[in-house]
């Protein structure tokens, strides 16, 4: 995987230039100015992490925020934006240091949670992490992206589906190639 991280709107491949997804990188990355949106003009899914934040304007997007950004039990909702919504375009969106990389290792400290804040007794909590960890667990937060996007890409072919990358270091976006 090689991602690029976009400084200039010279390094926005021409594909993607006059549409959601460069506005998108120009207000995450460039600074451009928030103008007033009317409706959404794409689907952002992102991670769930609370270190993130988008700065664009008020109604430019639908949001799924999923662990990882796995859209795979959103798709309904993915459908709606599409149907309903009128989007064209999608931003799938993973970053560095994700908690849903190597979920095994985060097993006993999952249950402890689970029974220390939720209440729940041991077996509930070690159930619960075991039916559904390997849902949610990814390898590599730029391949899963990329494998999400090119999945959605092909149940949706009239949608453009681009997976970026966010740095939790400096909140800049940066496209994923493979």
């Amino acid at each position: 995987m090689k991602t690029v991280k976009i400084t200039d709107i010279s390094q926005i491949p021409p594909e993607y230039m006059n549409t959601p997804i460069a506005e998108l990188i120009g207000y995450q990355n460039l600074g451009k100015e928030l103008h007033t949106c009317h409706s959404a003009r794409l689907l952002v899914g992102m991670c769930m992490d609370n270190r993130k934040q988008l700065r664009i304007p008020e109604n430019f997007a639908y949001i799924l925020r999923t662990g990882g950004a796995n859209l795979r039990n959103s798709e309904f909702k993915v459908s709606y934006a599409i149907a309903i919504g009128e989007i064209k375009h999608i931003a799938l969106i993973a970053h560095n240091n994700c908690g849903m990389v190597n979920l095994a290792s985060k097993k006993s400290q999952f249950i402890e949670g689970l029974c220390k804040n939720a209440g729940w007794n041991r077996d509930r909590a070690e159930e619960h992490f075991m039916n559904y960890a390997p849902m949610f667990e990814i390898d590599n937060e730029a391949e899963f992206v990329v494998a999400e996007a090119k999945r959605l890409a092909d149940k949706y072919p009239g949608i453009m589906v681009v997976p970026l990358y966010y740095s939790l270091d400096d909140n800049l976006l940066s496209l994923i190639s493979d």
